[in-house]
């Protein structure tokens, strides 16, 4: 019988401490119960607690490694992992000015992986924030953020890295599937705003009424698009998460709502919302040539309110 996606998370992390000696676990590993540490999201190039790959071992970076890959599908672990040398390449780019590295990436433990009780972990650096949440056998598998600056390196005008095109391309054909009445309705503003609007928010909160066109608006051709975009960032997860969270979405509560040019170039954004679902993408910073997405759950990131129904069921 196959490995459940929980139990090849606990084998891995269980792993990656083995490797860490008393002074990096104190580094590495945390109470459940720290939600100020647990509900954390930063995608930016700050502080973060953990351990940094730059302080594990060689086999302790491949546990790391491999701890990442329980969590995501092959293609979206290749994106990871070209988003993190990207990292050598903005280093560049800004003549060594920031002593940017690719070992800048942490990961942190919350609970123990072996025993009975919730548990967590996360891989978090700048452009990439994945945590899960395992309770039992279920895996709460968000917030995951990935970014990318830049979002496209070329050459003689062809991208030879672009590890989010997919991203921002099915984006703007599903804009253009629409015809005029379906993007009257999609497009909410004329400008993009810099960020996407959950940001670095431990909770999301409702995150406003659902913008843009609705599902049900929507012609089959866009409507067949809408799903397939949903599944982009769905399928950024192994195939048992990815199932699991696709049988959550309820497609006739589906929004799409963009703002910014709908031309390449230009900044822009979009969001898709539905109930306990939130997914956006912007494209604004650096000439719109820094990407940032994210796949969310607002009302069961980060496992929801995990602990406090464990410790309901408890007493």
């Amino acid at each position: 019988m196959p490995e459940s996606t929980s139990e090849a998370m606990r084998g891995c992390a269980a792993a990656f401490v083995g490797h860490l000696d008393e002074r990096q676990r104190t580094q590495a590993c945390h109470p459940f119960s720290d939600d100020g540490m647990r509900r954390w999201i930063e995608y930016r190039p700050r502080p973060r607690p953990g351990i940094s790959f730059a302080d594990l071992s060689g086999p302790g970076r491949k546990a790391a490694h491999r701890l990442l890959a329980t969590a995501l599908s092959p293609h979206a672990y290749a994106q990871a992992m070209t988003i993190v040398s990207l990292e050598e390449v903005l280093d560049r780019a800004e003549s060594w000015a920031r002593g940017r590295h690719s070992n800048d990436y942490w990961v942190i433990v919350f609970g123990d992986p072996a025993g009975g009780e919730p548990w967590g972990w996360r891989f978090e650096g700048h452009h990439i924030s994945v945590t899960m949440t395992v309770h039992g056998d279920r895996v709460y598998p968000t917030p995951v953020f990935l970014g990318a600056d830049p979002a496209t390196v070329s050459y003689a005008g062809r991208p030879v890295v672009r590890p989010l095109a997919l991203e921002e391309e099915l984006g703007r054909e599903l804009l253009s599937a629409m015809g005029p009445e379906g993007r009257a309705l999609a497009v909410t503003a004329d400008t993009a705003p810099r960020d996407i609007a959950s940001a670095q928010k431990p909770r999301v909160h409702a995150p406003v009424t659902p913008q843009g066109v609705p599902a049900h608006r929507l012609a089959p051709e866009a409507r067949d698009m809408l799903d397939r975009l949903v599944a982009v960032y769905l399928d950024r997860l192994p195939p048992e998460l990815a199932h699991q969270e696709a049988a959550r979405v309820d497609r006739r509560e589906l929004h799409f709502a963009w703002e910014g040019p709908a031309d390449a170039g230009f900044g822009h954004y979009y969001r898709i919302q539905a109930p306990d679902l939130l997914i956006e993408y912007d494209n604004t910073q650096n000439h719109a040539n820094h990407a940032h997405t994210v796949l969310r759950r607002p009302d069961s990131d980060f496992g929801g309110d995990v602990l406090a129904a464990h410790r309901a069921e408890a007493h």
